[in-house]
């Protein structure tokens, strides 16, 4: 049987790239995003594709592309959470507040709808189960200056992976995170020009082609549900983490 993933954020960058990973991998892909037009592109050249826009922090919304996407294929084997936004660098004191309540309602409370909703659907499907994939953050174990909004919610995603990882283990419902460093798509464009560093300074830093991500993320998909990347962290070999500030 075919198996089948739906991708939050699928319309570009990492989302877009991993979509097309699964793809050419003989998946059937979901490809959720606010932007129709961006879905409908990567869908247009493959048979095995379904744009369905959506806002990830509106439930009914959720509620209603997941579960057309389950009826049509028959059975969800993987929900990608992968949507989210960041914001420009800034000290905590500049960091408007609305900007804050709307990071946090797409980066968690986003991920924590599409977790729910899918992990609904796996668990009352025949055969039971599926797989969770949260897009976490190397910024979830080592923050990047002038983050904290970004920071936080990442943290808030580790939460999450642990807890749905517990939850999933009575209806054979994995769940595992990706901690991304560094991965050249359009937000990350600054990177190579110059970013504020802990010290004050600003600094180009290398970064990785984003086909990396969605390679790793295929591999753990691709695991049987007895097996589990718990945490997987893949980023730019010389990036400042490993020492960062």
């Amino acid at each position: 049987m075919t198996k089948s993933i739906i991708i939050t954020g699928g319309g570009r960058g990492i989302g877009k790239a991993t979509a097309e990973a699964f793809l050419k991998a003989g998946w059937k892909v979901g490809l959720v995003g606010r932007n129709a037009e961006a879905l409908e592109a990567v869908a247009a050249t493959h048979e095995n594709a379904l744009a369905m826009p959506c806002d990830v922090s509106d439930e009914a919304s959720v509620v209603d592309a997941f579960g057309k996407a389950a009826a049509q294929w028959g059975h969800l084997d993987v929900l990608f959470n992968n949507a989210g936004v960041s914001l420009a660098s800034s000290t905590v004191d500049e960091i408007d507040v609305a900007a804050w309540r709307n990071l946090i309602d797409i980066n968690i409370t986003g991920s924590f709808i599409c977790a729910k909703v899918a992990f609904g659907l796996m668990r009352a499907q025949d055969p039971q189960g599926g797989r969770i994939i949260n897009n976490g953050s190397v910024s979830a174990y080592v923050p990047r200056y002038g983050s904290a909004a970004y920071t936080t919610s990442k943290h808030a995603i580790t939460g999450l992976t642990r807890s749905v990882s517990l939850d999933g283990r009575a209806y054979n419902i994995a769940c595992g995170q990706i901690d991304i460093g560094n991965a050249l798509t359009d937000m990350a464009v600054a990177m190579t020009k110059g970013v504020p560093q802990a010290d004050g300074s600003m600094a180009v830093e290398p970064v990785m082609d984003v086909s990396n991500v969605a390679s790793s993320v295929l591999h753990m998909a691709s695991l049987p549900l007895d097996a589990n990347v718990q945490f997987m962290t893949v980023m730019a070999s010389a990036m400042p983490y490993i020492g960062r500030g």
